[in-house]
């Protein structure tokens, strides 16, 4: 069941977010706009809810326990910045706004990038895992849990992988084209 939720608030949370860039430039009504972007968090906490119930209700705790406290970790980090992109995109397309700079793609700003990218991966890190050691500690059943702490143990393995790839440009900055 968790899996279909995961789903349905990633299709959710864009939803919110076309909505509001919708009634902000094409409908004339920033504030509608605004009030449907400030919903997007609400789309963390149901999941954040639907993942408790469940785990309350007595289940087993699955890696895909472990992804909604992920998913809940990169939306908290990552949002803003994809909303803002969004934003920006649509403020150019539909508004006339100035066209949203592109990214870097060598360079010290590029490094800079990256270095501020993997930042917010470790934000997101570690709402997931005080959201994932939360869990453990509610259900307060080590077997029944065991797949949250293998998701701590993962992804800690994979932020060290984002560092190293993410600093590397610090060091060996890539060359222009």
């Amino acid at each position: 069941m968790i899996t279909s939720f995961i789903i349905g608030c990633e299709i959710g949370f864009w939803v919110f977010v076309l909505a509001g860039l919708v009634c902000r430039y094409l409908l004339r009504k920033p504030r509608l706009g605004a009030v449907l972007l400030m919903c997007t968090p609400l789309v963390d906490l149901a999941l954040l809810i639907a993942t408790i119930v469940e785990l309350r209700s007595g289940v087993t705790a699955t890696f895909v326990h472990g992804v909604a406290a992920i998913y809940i970790g990169v939306s908290i980090a990552f949002g803003h910045q994809m909303i803002s992109r969004a934003d920006g995109w649509f403020h150019h397309r539909y508004a006339g706004g100035p066209a949203p700079q592109p990214k870097a793609k060598s360079g010290p700003e590029h490094a800079r990038r990256q270095r501020h990218q993997w930042q917010r991966h470790l934000a997101a890190y570690a709402i997931g895992c005080l959201l994932l050691l939360g869990m453990v500690w509610m259900v307060g059943d080590a077997a029944r849990t065991e797949s949250l702490l293998r998701t701590i143990q993962l992804w800690s393995i994979i932020l060290g992988a984002d560092f190293l790839y993410s600093f590397s440009y610090t060091l060996w900055p890539k060359k222009a084209a």
